[in-house]
């Protein structure tokens, strides 16, 4: 399967601007009548939603760590058809973890090299000039095998700074893609997890028709296509199924699964039926697996424990079948749910978990789990891969773990899943499964 050529915009460090940067550039070749495929490089379950608004196309995560070479190569062969490919990194360009994973260290520069694809690299450089080139060419130079486009400079205060700045990166030797005046309205909304999600947006579509034209405007689109490299074939496999018939969750609470699960669910011929816990609506009756996803159920903690139909129905098909919670989704699995306020409201009681949302502490990093048990599409010794994100504390989680679970480095994390019955509930997010 071959796939096409393509760039991969990412910055020194987060909050530089480069989401702005891909769902311009996503729109505006869109616009072009090209066929755009974005990437997200790293665990990131909210920007794919907004590259899939501003491209039309579904996004798909590229991440070294998680993945090993024939799933990256899968996720990679999801761009067949198009013209291009946009990925986004996460974070620094270089920024990963410390410990090796299945392919690398989860960095963006990676990710580039791997595909072949050259950095537009994003620069703030509010409160500089000249000296932003330093900073430029320190990431064109730091791994030498990475290609690289050129810079886009953001947030640049008038023409002199404008002229100051390029005059530096023109000693440099370091191609100017883009000047981006610095405008205070071009930021997306954000919460306790980063952005809001793509549905919450109250004009999603004239914010990302705003950016396209402000990138038209400051930015060379067609040096940038013709900088774009990295055309190749791939094969690979995407994830199988867990179960045939998948009733999964899926609103403003319950969002969160990586778009290339599903794709390879759908790929593999299973039936994924989607319900809404906050609509009050009950899994269907026929479905094989009860799939709840991450999300914010603590934002939506009282509607659920109102939600009769969807209690009535959880309930009665884990008597039988198999029910499994990812993060937010594991949460409302649980006996109880502590919101901000310190509010308890009831959840489904499927296991004992009680977590609260009051007494904030910040749980981020990747996850390896070693089964002690069967879950839904993986047995018992099966090792996991993911991604661990929320804010939430355990006040008590009595059930029997489901997994021995470690950091990025090897290091044990307490929060190991929970096994009750035919349920059960991790607070990572699934990536991927280790192949034999």
């Amino acid at each position: 399967m071959s796939f096409p050529p393509g760039v991969m915009v990412s910055a020194p460090s987060s909050g530089t601007g480069k989401t702005t940067v891909m769902l311009g550039l996503l729109r505006a070749f869109a616009e072009d009548g090209l066929a755009v495929q974005p990437f997200k490089s790293g665990p990131d379950y909210i920007d794919p939603a907004f590259h899939r608004a501003a491209s039309g196309r579904a996004s798909f995560n590229l991440d070294t760590w998680a993945m090993g070479d024939g799933l990256l190569d899968a996720v990679a062969g999801q761009a067949a058809g198009a013209d291009l490919c946009v990925g986004e990194g996460s974070m620094g360009l270089f920024d990963g973890v410390a410990t090796r994973g299945r392919a690398g260290y989860g960095s963006s520069a990676e990710t580039a090299r791997r595909m072949g694809w050259p950095v537009v690299l994003v620069l703030d450089v509010g409160g500089q000039a000249q000296s932003a080139a330093a900073t430029a060419l320190g990431f064109r130079s730091y791994m030498p095998a990475l290609p690289f486009a050129g810079v886009i400079l953001n947030r640049v205060a008038s023409p002199r700074h404008e002229r100051l700045t390029r005059l530096g990166m023109e000693r440099a030797g370091l191609p100017v893609l883009g000047v981006l005046p610095r405008r205070g309205d071009l930021t997306l909304p954000e919460r306790h997890l980063g952005l809001i999600q793509a549905v919450e947006h109250p004009d999603l579509e004239a914010a990302i028709a705003g950016y396209a034209a402000f990138l038209r405007e400051n930015v060379d689109l067609a040096a940038i296509r013709a900088a774009a490299a990295g055309a190749g074939a791939v094969s690979g496999a995407l994830p199988r199924p867990p179960a045939q018939r998948i009733a999964l969750a899926q609103d403003a609470a319950f969002s969160f699964t990586y778009p290339h699960l599903l794709e390879g669910w759908r790929q593999a011929g299973a039936e994924i039926l989607p319900f809404s816990p906050l609509a009050d609506e009950a899994p269907d009756a026929g479905a094989d697996l009860v799939w709840l996803p991450g999300g914010y159920p603590e934002l939506h903690a009282g509607r659920l424990a109102a939600a009769e139909r969807f209690r009535a129905g959880m309930l009665a098909h884990a008597q039988t079948r198999p029910v499994h919670g990812e993060c937010g989704g594991y949460m409302a699995l649980g006996e109880a749910l502590i919101d901000k306020e310190g509010v308890r409201h009831s959840m489904l009681g499927l296991l004992g978990l009680v977590t609260s949302y009051e007494k904030r502490k910040f749980h981020l990093g990747y996850r390896r789990a070693v089964l002690g048990a069967d879950m839904p599409g993986f047995s018992a010794g099966a090792a996991l891969r993911g991604h661990e994100f929320h804010y939430s504390t355990i006040f008590e989680q009595p059930d029997a773990p489901l997994a021995s679970v470690a950091d990025a480095d090897g290091n044990p994390v307490p929060e190991t899943g929970s096994l009750r019955g035919n349920v059960t509930g991790t607070f990572f997010h699934l990536i991927a499964g280790e192949a034999p």
